[in-house]
């Protein structure tokens, strides 16, 4: 959990950077209002281009890549499946490029669609800081930000740009999806692990096959361990997903342990681009 801190300083130079931490509570489960997770998003920024990604996805990749251990790998912290994605932001070009993997294909979509905001004559204070109010239709969602120039960095989490400031709030009208700043702080450098021989594809394709995956054992599993003295079963799959299962649980369930699992790791029906 990270806690609430808010730094302040006088001036935020293009050759700084800072990591933007947002809390995001979203429904995966579109025809279940009380499906709520709630989890953690980076935002990196160098004044040039950003990078956002889960939070515990980034510290796991971070120490795998150094110490390269497979077991730390399947006991590491977790996060939902369906953050298994990085958004890297070219504010020069004004393009965010998707990055996720399905199953073992790395995958990158491009976007240069960013939301058509209308900033409202509309204010308040969100934990010191000075925010205006902005609406934007947007992917399917009606959506409501709150902005400070407090920041002169004109980005937000996951493709919520373009504002004159940085995104302090921003939720849809359905409450399905709503992100807060929980917490600012310099870093030595930005960067993201993002792979390389990428497939392109439209956005269209991407939802298409997201939208139609089914668990499957012999297609999605890479590895797997099971500390029964624990209890427990920690799963790899080939997108890099580590997930993790109450062992005694699974054995019970006899042959509807397939079920089980692919239960657990479905895609989010109700996704932030309705379009």
């Amino acid at each position: 959990m990270y806690r609430l801190l808010f730094l302040l300083w006088a001036s935020l130079l293009s050759a700084q950077s800072y990591r933007f931490v947002y809390e995001y509570k979203f429904r995966p489960d579109a025809g279940q209002k009380d499906s709520l997770v709630t989890d953690y998003m980076n935002l990196d920024t160098d004044g040039k281009k950003s990078y956002y990604s889960n939070a515990v996805k980034y510290e796991r990749d971070s120490a795998y890549s150094i110490d390269k251990s497979y077991p730390a790998l399947l006991k590491a912290k977790h996060y939902d499946r369906n953050l298994n994605y990085i958004i890297e932001k070219d504010y020069t070009k004004k393009t965010a490029f998707f990055y996720d993997k399905f199953k073992s294909v790395s995958l990158v979509t491009t976007d240069n669609e960013a939301p058509q905001w209308k900033i409202e004559n509309d204010f308040r204070k969100i934990n010191t800081m000075n925010c205006q109010k902005a609406t934007a239709d947007y992917k399917g969602r009606k959506w409501e930000a709150w902005f400070s120039k407090d920041f002169p960095v004109n980005d937000g989490p996951y493709k919520f740009s373009g504002l004159p400031g940085l995104v302090v709030m921003v939720k849809d009208s359905e409450n399905d999806h709503a992100f807060n700043l929980i917490q600012i702080k310099k870093i030595n450098t930005v960067y993201a692990f993002i792979p390389k021989n990428n497939k392109q594809m439209t956005n269209a394709e991407y939802k298409k096959i997201i939208k139609g995956y089914r668990f499957s054992p012999a297609d999605d599993i890479a590895g797997m361990s099971i500390d029964s003295k624990a209890g427990k079963l920690e799963m790899q799959l080939k997108d890099g997903y580590v997930a993790q299962f109450d062992y005694n649980a699974l054995k019970k369930s006899g042959a509807g342990m397939d079920a089980v699992i692919a239960n657990k790791l479905r895609m989010s029906d109700n996704p932030i681009e309705k379009e």
